[in-house]
């Protein structure tokens, strides 16, 4: 029986029991693929990471990324948690404020601020690629949705593909009720691992209500979402749509479902986007398999 390093942490929140739910396990160099499907099926969160040793010298360490159906290419949630946990455990040097992420999407920057509980994650996301959605799957995605895009909604691939929708305001995002069953058949047969929603906030304590739907992956409402915030960024970014922000803004996203995660966000010039936010540790210990 080999013990492993594991923890499991929330992501985009200050506050244990709120952001969103990440298990690492940091000792997985012998682990094969079909180890690493099993046991992110059997901690059934909506994602699980292993760190492994980098295959190039331009990265600092490595990061597999599984849902509990398939692994991820790029994920923005575990790309910050598994930073933060490489971090916190030794595994990088803690005091760069610089690395670099090596994941099936690429090598991806990391941003480091701060120590300890106070620290903060910023990962940039790999490039985005839009697909304008025909008028028959923006008809489809509206009804299984159940909102009318204020704009031409998008399929954008940013490692996932994320079917994308501007719905405007934030009260129209809190107040979705999707048809889950409809958006998961749609999901797999556009080949994305879900529907993200947004629109602005006028008197909330973040620029903007962000929600996500997986239900093809089993994950209904995903708490709080890099990936989707990323794509949405993007959008934002194409559509011209940043204006108001500065480039720079904070996606609430996670309260429908009592996690109340805070995703910071920024866009460059050359339209490279990056999401970051904290992490808590809730569990450390040893997996033994």
């Amino acid at each position: 029986m080999t013990p492993r390093r594991y923890f499991e942490i929330d992501v985009f929140t200050d506050r244990a029991l709120y952001g969103n739910p990440l298990a690492v396990i940091v000792d997985a160099e012998d682990l094969d693929d079909a180890a690493m499907q099993r046991i992110a099926t059997w901690t059934n969160f909506s994602e699980t990471t292993f760190l492994l040793p980098p295959t190039t010298p331009e990265a600092d360490y490595r990061v597999r990324i599984f849902t509990p159906r398939q692994e991820l290419p790029f994920a923005g949630h575990p790309s910050v948690g598994s930073a933060f946990v490489a971090l916190a455990c030794g595994r990088v040097d803690a005091t760069r404020g610089a690395l670099v992420q090596e994941c099936a999407a690429g090598l991806l920057p990391v941003q480091v601020e701060g120590d300890d509980a106070r620290r903060t994650i910023r990962v940039q996301a790999p490039p985005a690629r839009m697909q304008m959605l025909s008028t028959t799957q923006a008809d489809v995605l509206r009804d299984a949705v159940g909102a009318t895009a204020a704009r031409p909604p998008q399929m954008i691939d940013n490692g996932p593909h994320w079917l994308t929708c501007d719905l405007a305001d934030a009260a129209t995002v809190r107040a979705l009720e999707p048809d889950m069953g409809a958006l998961a058949a749609q999901c797999r047969e556009w080949d994305a691992v879900g529907a993200c929603v947004f629109g602005r906030e006028r008197d909330g304590r973040a620029d903007m209500a962000v929600r996500a739907f997986c239900p093809a992956d089993g994950i209904p409402e995903d708490p709080v979402t890099g990936s989707a915030n990323a794509a949405i960024a993007a959008y934002l970014h194409a559509e011209g749509g940043l204006d108001d922000y500065g480039r720079r803004y904070t996606a609430s996203q996670g309260r429908e479902v009592g996690r109340d995660g805070i995703v910071e966000v920024s866009v460059d010039t050359e339209g490279h986007v990056a999401v970051g936010g904290r992490c808590v540790v809730v569990v450390e210990g040893r997996l033994n398999l």
